[in-house]
C-alpha cells in the first residue's frame, strides 16, 4: 500500500509539473471546459509554427513534447501489448534502472484470441489500461491484429490469429477497455506486416480483394467499432511505399474511407522520407534512427524527417501548412483525450485483480488439443508420482521476444504452478530433458535464471526417460521460446518442427510411459510428428505472470478447458498457402535497392480457407479445442427478420458430467457465387457455459456484409443474390448442422 501511495504521489507531481510549467514565459492556459474539438481549434490557433512542428515528432525514445507555453502536457508511449514495458533512459535503449516499473505480464494475444470471448478481451484491455495509466502513459502500443499468414512469422504470438472476423471481434473490447482509462490504444501494425524476415525491405504484392477481405477487416473494426485513438504503421512496403507513409493505406483507406480521426504513429525506425511523411498520412514520428537518416547520433530528434527538414521546407516556401495543421489537430485531439483529460482514472499497478485477470484469461485460452483415455484432468486417486520434463517447465518467458519483453513483478513457472497445486497430493519430480535457450536477459532486463547445463543430449534423455518410467504420469513442457528465430520480433522461424531435439525426446517418453501429456508452449503452430503416439496434448501459449497457475488449473481440472485454436495447425509447412505458393519470404529485385517483392499469390485463401479449398486435412483445425465434458448440437434453423437480417439458431446441450463452456461457431458458404469464394468463412461465434444436461438456444444474426465479397473493380462490398448455407459447429473441421437460405437479406 505504501508503494502504491508513493507512486500515485509521484504521478500527480509529474502531471502538475508538465501541465503547469514554471519559469520562463508566463504560460497561457486553455479553457478546459470547452468540448474537445473547440479546444483543439483554440490550441491550434495559438501555436507558433515551431510549436506545431515540435508536437509531431519525438523528443525522447518514448515521448513527444506538449506545448509548455500553453500548458499542454507531453505524450508518453509504452509497449504493450502484453504488459507495460520497463522504463528506458531518455535517449538510450538501456534500462533506466527504476525500482518501481515492474508490471503484471498478461498472456500473449494468441492466448487472448484463443478464449474466443469478448468479455475476456474487455477484461484484458481494462487491466492493462489501468497499469498503463498508473505509470503515466498516454499511448499503449497495442494490440496487434496482423493476420497469421505463415506459422513462421516470429511475431505471430503478438497477434490474434489467422481469421479476420475473429480478430475483428476480439480487438474491439480490448480497445474500449484500454481507452476507458484515458489511455490511447495504438492498433498495429497497419498493414500487411505478416513476416519479420526482411521486414524493412519487403514490398507486399497483394490484390485488392485479399487486402480488404483478409488483411484490413480487423483494422477497420478497430477504427469504426472500437474507436481507437491511434494506429501504428508497419515497417514493410506496399505499392512501393513504406506503410508508415503510404498514400493508399493511410490517406485513401484509413482517413478517407474509414473517417479515422486519430493519430497515425510511425513504428520505431519506420519513417524514411520527409516528403512522403508530410503528404502520405503520417502524424507522429517516433524512433527514426536518430538523425533521421542513420544510426548513431544522440539527442537528434530535431533532425527527424518531420522536424527541422519539414520546418525548413515550409520556410523556403516548398510546401504549405495544410498537411501540418491536420497532423497537429490529430495530435492535439489525442492529447485532450489522454494526457490533458483531467477526469481520467488513476489506474493501478500489479494489483491482485490484475493477477487474477491474467490467470483467468490464461486458463480460458489454453487449448486441449487431444485427450485420449481421459488422461486429463489428472486423477490424483490413481497418481502418486508425476514426472515433469522439459526446459519450458522452468524457463521464464516474460523476458525476450522483442519490444513486448517485460520486467514482470513475478512469473510462476509451470513446474512451480504444478507443485503448488499438487502439494500434499502427489510427488512432483523434474528432469531437464533438453537444453534450448539458456540465457534469461533481454534489453537490460534479466530473469536471474542460470539455465546452463553441460550434459550431453544422451545424458539428458536418459535421465528424463528414467524419471518417466518411475512415474505414474508424465507432463512434458516444451515447445518454442522467445529467443531469436523462435517466437521473436526481428526474425522468423526457420522451420515448423520443434527445435532442440524435442521430437526425439517426446518419442522416447511415449515409449517409456503411456500416460504422457505434452504441453506445447508457443505463440505459433508447430509440427507434431508424434501426435498419434501420445494420449494428451495441450496448447499453452505464453501465459505471462500467472503461467504456471493457469496451466495447473487446467491440468488438475480446477478449470475446464474451453480455448479454441485461433489458427490452423498444419501437418506440414507446405500445407499452408503462403508456402505452397512459393513466394515467402519474397524475391529480391536485384536492382541494388535490397527490396524484395513478396507476392501473396494465395489471395484470399489464408489458413483454413486454403486447406478447405485444396481438401487438405489439418493436424488440428482452426477453431478446434476439447473440453472435459461433451456438447451435443441440435438442428440449425434460419429465420429471416423484418430488419433485413437473418437469425440462425441452434440448440446446444452439455451432454457430459462437468460444467463446461463451448464456443459455437457459425460459418457461411456461398453456394452459387459468380467468382471463386472460400468453401466457408467464419461469420459468428458464441461462447456458452452450461451445466451437465443443460441446453441453450444459441442465436446468431447475419446481414448482407456477412455474405459479401469485395469487388475490386467497384471498390465496394457486393452481396450477390443466390443460395447460401449456414454451417454451425465446434471447429472449422467439425460442422454439426447446416441450413440453407437465400440472399441478399436487405429488403
Amino acid at each position: 500500500m505504501k508503494n502504491n501511495l508513493k507512486l500515485h504521489f509521484i504521478a500527480a507531481l509529474t502531471l502538475i509539473a508538465v501541465s503547469f510549467p514554471s519559469g520562463g514565459t508566463t504560460p497561457v492556459y486553455l479553457d478546459c471546459s470547452k468540448p474537445v474539438e473547440q479546444r483543439v481549434e483554440d490550441a491550434l490557433s495559438r501555436m507558433t509554427l515551431e510549436e506545431k512542428i515540435a508536437v509531431i515528432h519525438a523528443q525522447s525514445k518514448f515521448s513527444s513534447p506538449g506545448v509548455r507555453r500553453l500548458g499542454i502536457a507531453e505524450l508518453w508511449a509504452t509497449d504493450g501489448p502484453h504488459g507495460i514495458r520497463p522504463e528506458v533512459k531518455w535517449d538510450e535503449w538501456s534500462q533506466a534502472s527504476w525500482t518501481n516499473d515492474s508490471c503484471v505480464a498478461f498472456p500473449a494475444l494468441t492466448c487472448l484470441a484463443a478464449t474466443w470471448n469478448g468479455d475476456m478481451s474487455r477484461l484484458y484491455g481494462e487491466s492493462i489500461g489501468e497499469e498503463a495509466r498508473y505509470r503515466g502513459k498516454s499511448i499503449l502500443l497495442g494490440p496487434g491484429v496482423n493476420i497469421n499468414r505463415t506459422p513462421l512469422n516470429g511475431r505471430n504470438f503478438e497477434y490474434m490469429g489467422e481469421d479476420p472476423y475473429l480478430a475483428s471481434v476480439m480487438v474491439v473490447p480490448y480497445i474500449k477497455g484500454v481507452q476507458s482509462n484515458g489511455v490511447a490504444a495504438c492498433v498495429k501494425h497497419y498493414a500487411l506486416n505478416n513476416q519479420e524476415c526482411n521486414r524493412h525491405t519487403v514490398n507486399v504484392v497483394v490484390d485488392d480483394r485479399a487486402l480488404h477481405e483478409i488483411y484490413l477487416p480487423a483494422f477497420e473494426a478497430a477504427v469504426k467499432v472500437g474507436g481507437t485513438w491511434s494506429i501504428m504503421g508497419s515497417y514493410n512496403l506496399y505499392k512501393n511505399q513504406h506503410a508508415c507513409h503510404n498514400q493508399y493505406l493511410l490517406n485513401d483507406i484509413l482517413k478517407r474511407d474509414w473517417a479515422f480521426d486519430g493519430v497515425v504513429v510511425s513504428d520505431w525506425g519506420g519513417t524514411h522520407d520527409t516528403a512522403e511523411a508530410i503528404r502520405n498520412g503520417l502524424d507522429l514520428e517516433f524512433g527514426t534512427w536518430t538523425d533521421g537518416l542513420s544510426k548513431g547520433a544522440g539527442n537528434a530528434y530535431d533532425n527527424y524527417h518531420m522536424a527541422r527538414p519539414y520546418l525548413e521546407m515550409i520556410k523556403r516556401g516548398e510546401i504549405g501548412t495544410g498537411e501540418l495543421d491536420d497532423k497537429v489537430r490529430r495530435v492535439l485531439r489525442l492529447m485532450f483525450r489522454t494526457s490533458m483529460d483531467r477526469n481520467r482514472p488513476y489506474g493501478s499497478l500489479c494489483s491482485p485483480e490484475h493477477y487474477a485477470a491474467a490467470r483467468k484469461i490464461g486458463g480460458e485460452g489454453i487449448v486441449l488439443l487431444k485427450n485420449e483415455r481421459e488422461v486429463l484432468p489428472l486423477d490424483l486417486s490413481k497418481i502418486k508420482t508425476i514426472a515433469v520434463i522439459g526446459e519450458n517447465a522452468v524457463k521464464m518467458m516474460t523476458v525476450g521476444g522483442g519490444s513486448s519483453s517485460l520486467k514482470a513483478q513475478h512469473e510462476i513457472s509451470p513446474l512451480d504452478g504444478l507443485r503448488n497445486a499438487l502439494e500434499g497430493k502427489a510427488d512432483v519430480v523434474y528432469a531437464r530433458g533438453y537444453v534450448g535457450h539458456t540465457k534469461g536477459d533481454y534489453d537490460g532486463v534479466s530473469t536471474g535464471q542460470n539455465l546452463r547445463d553441460d550434459r550431453t543430449a544422451g545424458e539428458l534423455t536418459a535421465e528424463a526417460v528414467e524419471a518417466a518410467r518411475k512415474a505414474d504420469c508424465v507432463i512434458f513442457v516444451g515447445g518454442l521460446n522467445k529467443s531469436g528465430k523462435q517466437d521473436c520480433e526481428g526474425t522468423d522461424r526457420q522451420q515448423l518442427e520443434l527445435p532442440y531435439g524435442q521430437n526425439e525426446l517426446i518419442a522416447a517418453l511415449a515409449k517409456a510411459n503411456p500416460n504422457l501429456v505434452v504441453v506445447n508452449v508457443s505463440g505459433n503452430a508447430v509440427a507434431m510428428p508424434w501426435a498419434g503416439d501420445v494420449p494428451a496434448i495441450v496448447q499453452a501459449w505464453y501465459l505471462g505472470s500467472e503461467a504456471g497457475n493457469a496451466l495447473a488449473d487446467v491440468l488438475t481440472g480446477r478449470v475446464n478447458p474451453s480455448g479454441k485454436l485461433p489458427m490452423t495447425f498444419p501437418k506440414r509447412l507446405e500445407d499452408i498457402g503462403a508456402h505452397s505458393a512459393g513466394q515467402y519470404p519474397g524475391v529480391e529485385r536485384g536492382d541494388g535497392s535490397h527490396v524484395a517483392d513478396c507476392r501473396y499469390d494465395e489471395g484470399i485463401y489464408v489458413g483454413y480457407r486454403w486447406l478447405d479449398k485444396n481438401k487438405i486435412d489439418p493436424l488440428f483445425a482452426f477453431g478446434h479445442g476439447l473440453s472435459y465434458t461433451t456438447f451435443g448440437y441440435g438442428k440449425a434453423k434460419a429465420v429471416r427478420d423484418g430488419d433485413g437480417s437473418l437469425t440462425v439458431t441452434v440448440p446446444v446441450t452439455n451432454t457430459g458430467s462437468r460444467d463446461g463452456s463451448e464456443v459455437v461457431q457459425l460459418y457461411v458458404s456461398d453456394l452459387k457465387s459468380s467468382l471463386p469464394r472460400p468453401v466457408k468463412e467464419l461469420k459468428g461465434f458464441r461462447k456458452v457455459s452450461l451445466k451437465p444436461g443443460e441446453t441453450v438456444e444459441v442465436v446468431f444474426s447475419l446481414d448482407d456484409r456477412s455474405l459479401s465479397y469485395y469487388d475490386a473493380d467497384k471498390s465496394a462490398w457486393v452481396c450477390e443474390p443466390g443460395e447460401f448455407e449456414a454451417l454451425v459447429g465446434s471447429s472449422s473441421a467439425d460442422i454439426r448442422s447446416k441450413v440453407k437460405f437465400h440472399g441478399p437479406l436487405a429488403n
